[in-house]
């Protein structure tokens, strides 16, 4: 009969990894217990890994809305200052603004030449009414009290500002 030699240590433990043969029941067993490890590890560690990853984008993503959002109001802010300046440097609102401070419009103008000759005749800019427009500026409508309060007949301002005299 022949018999096969007993293996100690190390090659004992290594034999017993794998099968040789189908009479040996324990070692494809054996065998198979590493391989279900090693998937079982890989598809624990990928699953970690998956949800890992997903709660870095849910993150990710939970900032992107609050910048989207601090984007969309600071964009409509944006807005809001662009029609206030339009709304103050449209022709009207500036004409209306120069009168409050007392300005206005310059007469013929005179020119001097090289030479020092005066090309036209200077004239000094006359006070002339004007009448209150029909679309008012933004500091307008809160500046002034209501029509109800105001005893002046008009729509707007009835005082005109005389001119300078000469020199």
């Amino acid at each position: 009969m022949s018999r096969k030699p007993e293996l100690r240590g190390r090659a004992a433990r290594l034999a017993r990894l794998f099968p040789t043969g189908p009479a040996q029941t324990g070692g494809i067993q054996a065998a198979r217990t590493p391989f279900v490890l090693l998937v079982v590890l890989l598809l624990g560690g990928g699953l970690i890994a998956l949800l890992v990853l997903n709660s870095a984008l849910s993150e990710g993503q939970f900032k992107l809305d609050d910048l989207q959002k601090q984007t969309k109001s600071l964009t409509d802010e944006e807005q809001a200052l662009q029609r206030d300046v339009d709304a103050y440097s449209a022709p009207d609102a500036l004409q209306r603004r120069a009168h409050e401070l007392g300005m206005v419009p310059g007469g013929d103008p005179a020119f001097l030449d090289p030479n020092g000759t005066v090309k036209g005749v200077p004239e000094q800019a006359a006070a002339k009414t004007v009448s209150t427009p029909a679309v008012l500026a933004p500091e307008a409508l809160v500046s002034r009290p209501s029509p109800s309060t105001s005893s002046s007949p008009g729509p707007g301002p009835t005082a005109v500002v005389p001119a300078p005299a000469p020199a």
